[in-house]
Parts: C-alpha cells; sequence; structure tokens
C-alpha cells in the first residue's frame, strides 16, 4: 500500500471514532489504492461496498485535510460517487 493510503487510514480512523457510520464505504485513490470503512474502522483494502468514492490523491487530501468539502467536489466533478448517494452524504457529514 502507498503512503498515502496508509496516511488516510489513520486520519480516517480518527474520524470515524466519534461517528456513527453504519455503512460500507470505499475510498478508491487513482494510482494509490483503495480504503474500506465500516462500523468497525478503516483499514486498506478493496472491497464491495454500499458507496464507492473515486478521486486522485490531490483531492483526496484535500478532504481529509478540511480543506475541500466532499459535496462540492463531487458538484466539480473532482469527485466521482457510485452506489448509495444517501451513504455517501453520510460519510460527507463523517469528514466534515
Amino acid at each position: 500500500m502507498s503512503d498515502i493510503v496508509n496516511q488516510a487510514v489513520v486520519i480516517l480512523n480518527e474520524k470515524l471514532s466519534t461517528a456513527d457510520f453504519d455503512g460500507t464505504a470505499k475510498f478508491d485513490i487513482t494510482g494509490e489504492g483503495s480504503i474500506m470503512m465500516d462500523s468497525s474502522g478503516a483499514r486498506a483494502g478493496d472491497e464491495p461496498a454500499d458507496v464507492t468514492l473515486s478521486a486522485d490523491a490531490d483531492t483526496f487530501q484535500s478532504i481529509l485535510d478540511g480543506d475541500t468539502n466532499p459535496t462540492a467536489a463531487f458538484m466539480s466533478g473532482k469527485l466521482g460517487v457510485d452506489g448509495d448517494m444517501g451513504m455517501a452524504m453520510k460519510l460527507a457529514s463523517v469528514l466534515a
């Protein structure tokens, strides 16, 4: 796994530790790998999920840092969403 994925897992676990996230989501980071998220936290992995969010490494990092709103990234075409849009909205509130 890439350093970006490993760092993201740590950050996402911190954000998920105080959140009520009950679905499954996958972040697919172009050229870096994938991160799975569920009620037990975040981990590197590439499994089926309720929703898959796709972005390049810069966009993903900006979302994690809080510099980019996930909804704004989606609306501008920088973040792709495939699957359950309601789950994507729940995840966006966790990342905010």
